[in-house]
């Protein structure tokens, strides 16, 4: 057993134990499943009409770490399915009962939609099965397929973080839930770390942020999941976006432009009805019988781009970009902030191409994402998810096998942290995933480049061979940002709000030192300077003393301060105030205004996020 799955194995029996720990205090509890997640556990618990709430982690945490002290092992044993049945109707868990009857009836199918940790599923074929797993630890019995470590004391250090409703399997029509959830790592000491980590990634909480630097906002009378993007937060967003456009059009791609709404046929022709219906938004129209949908996702309109003239070989590849917001009909209980929203906007694009040009067109859509990711100052691996042996995937062996070379290919021509992993690729074909690092180490999915051999069959798109025959082009999925919502909730944590000077919202302030005429006239001279530079920048002429209006500029984050007095006048030279992240030379730079504006130009039109002063 590896490190990562005896941690795995640790923080699953921790679960177990935060079970037995519930239920001394609580002997009716009803529990639902307790997976492993990141970093942590969680259980799914029914109390009835009793709660639990944070006052009560105190004395559950003292519970589980006696069944800790105890050393009892975990054991493992098996029961016929309907010998399980009997003891979770016994035991008076109806949670579990249900799931045993559809394991019953659904068989080993039934795993795929749940989290798989607590099916104790032993399998004698694809959709039978015959008996089912339990782990017992002192007077804790339950259903479970594990693995767990030996014995209760091999289970490291662990707190209790929060509790949170939710529905049983995620559906609203199903009882609720109380989701009680817990960290645990290997020692003492990392546990420290990580909690430390908690604490600064509070401070850093996009949500926070966003309302401190005023960036975006909600409203109900808009609708949950629909945010709405200021002047400064919509900077941001226009900066990572035109960036993301330039390195795709550097490598050939050209703009389109596709409508908000579409008829349903086109999703049930690409397949996306059947999979994602109930994920639409429905338009209805006062004029017509067509039955409307706000779109979910771009490739389909732009396969309709693609056919609409005919296409040689000497043609591809054809590549298209399109920076649009979609729309998808989240559950409420799943939104949250930016990470999760409804109108999503995508940097997205699509590749028409020859299969034997997949490895050049995916080499380019790595070399733009790895500048990119460079760029904002995160650390980029990617995984290569492959087909497994299964009959889960579409389109020959042969061309799978192909493809997923040319990625791997492209991967170690960039030079790429990567790793491979078997099923994680969809259905019509094989995909890379890029994920990012913050500055707190986290790791996140932001994008994918995707390899697709389905759509442009369903869609009947072809290009004329060289031999005059023809034959359908592969089509590439790829957005470097993925949803620019959710990467700008990683990027304002990440950045802490101190945006480098290419994307904050304001670089410079200039702060007058008195409100004389000459002063308000001379900053005046410097904003105009500034604009006509291209730079963002604004005037503070308020009537506070130069301390309260430095420490206004401060509380924004902004890169840059200047003060502007009689001093500046008469020589026309300044002495920026620089944000400390920027590693300004000890006791700062003075230079002429033009000197000042000039640098702040070059900085914002280099992307650097360094200061040159």
């Amino acid at each position: 057993m590896t490190d990562q799955d005896q941690l795995h194995a640790m923080r699953h029996s921790a679960a177990h134990i935060l079970a037995t720990a519930v239920q001394k205090f609580w002997p009716e509890a009803e529990f639902g499943v307790g997976p492993v997640v990141e970093n942590g556990f969680y259980y799914d618990i029914d109390l009835g009409g009793d709660k639990i709430s944070e006052e009560d982690f105190e004395r559950i945490e003292v519970e589980m770490r006696a069944v800790i002290k105890s050393n009892v092992p975990f054991e493992r044993f098996e029961l016929p399915i309907d010998e399980a049945i009997t003891w979770a109707t016994d035991a008076t868990q109806p949670y579990k009962v249900e799931l045993l009857n559809d394991l019953k009836r659904a068989g080993t199918t039934i795993a795929k939609d749940l989290n798989a940790d607590e099916l104790g599923t032993i399998a004698t074929g694809d959709s039978q099965v015959d008996s089912v797993s339990f782990y017992k630890n002192g007077d804790f019995t339950d259903l479970c397929r594990g693995p767990h470590v030996e014995a209760t004391g091999q289970v490291g250090a662990f707190k209790l973080q929060r509790v949170g409703g939710v529905y049983w399997r995620g559906k609203d029509t199903n009882p609720q839930m109380q989701r009680v959830y817990g960290i645990a790592f290997a020692t003492p000491k990392e546990l420290r770390q990580h909690l430390d980590m908690l604490v600064e990634a509070r401070k850093r909480d996009h949500r926070k942020l966003g309302q401190e630097l005023d960036l975006f906002v909600f409203s109900d009378l808009v609708g949950s999941g629909l945010p709405m993007f200021t002047p400064r937060g919509t900077v941001i967003r226009e900066e990572l976006a035109n960036y993301s456009n330039s390195l795709r059009q550097a490598y050939g791609f050209e703009k389109v432009w596709t409508p908000n709404i579409t008829k349903k046929d086109l999703y049930e022709k690409s397949g996306h009805w059947a999979k994602f219906g109930d994920q639409l938004f429905l338009v209805k129209s006062q004029e017509t019988s067509d039955e409307l949908v706000m779109k979910p996702m771009n490739c389909p309109h732009h396969t309709r781009i693609y056919e609409s003239q005919a296409r040689s070989y000497r043609d591809l590849p054809v590549r298209y970009l399109e920076t649009t917001t979609d729309y998808r009909d989240e559950k409420t209980g799943e939104l949250g902030g930016l990470n999760r929203v409804r109108a999503l906007t995508q940097d997205d694009s699509h590749v028409f191409c020859r299969p034997d040009q997949i490895e050049a067109e995916i080499n380019n859509l790595l070399a733009a994402a790895n500048q990119l990711y460079e760029t904002v100052d995160m650390k980029l691996r990617v995984r290569l998810s492959y087909r497994d042996d299964s009959d889960a995937y579409l389109g020959s062996v042969e061309l799978w096998e192909g493809a997923q070379a040319q990625l791997k290919n492209a991967v170690i021509a960039n030079n790429l942290d990567y790793f491979e992993e078997a099923g994680e690729a969809a259905f019509y074909g094989p995909k890379i995933d890029f994920m990012v690092t913050d500055a707190l180490g986290r790791e996140f999915q932001v994008a994918t480049v995707q390899l697709d051999f389905i759509q442009p069959e369903r869609f009947g798109l072809e290009y004329t061979s060289d031999d005059g025959t023809a034959q359908t082009p592969v089509m590439i999925h790829c957005a470097l940002l993925g949803s620019i919502e959710r990467f700008m909730s990683v990027y304002i944590e990440h950045t802490a709000g101190r945006f480098p000077v290419w994307t904050a919202p304001e670089q410079i302030r200039i702060i007058t030192l008195n409100q004389e005429e000459a002063t308000v006239l001379f900053a005046d001279g410097v904003l105009k300077k500034a604009k006509l530079a291209g730079l963002r920048a604004t005037i503070d002429n308020a009537s506070e003393s130069v301390g309260k209006k430095i420490r206004a500029a401060e509380l924004y984050k902004l890169p840059y301060t200047i003060v502007i007095g009689q001093k500046e006048m008469e020589s026309g030279q300044v002495t920026p105030r620089i944000r400390s992240d920027l590693e300004a030379k000890e006791g700062g730079s003075t230079l002429s205004v033009e000197e000042f504006l000039q640098a702040v130009s070059d900085e914002a039109k280099s992307r650097t996020t360094r200061t040159t002063l």
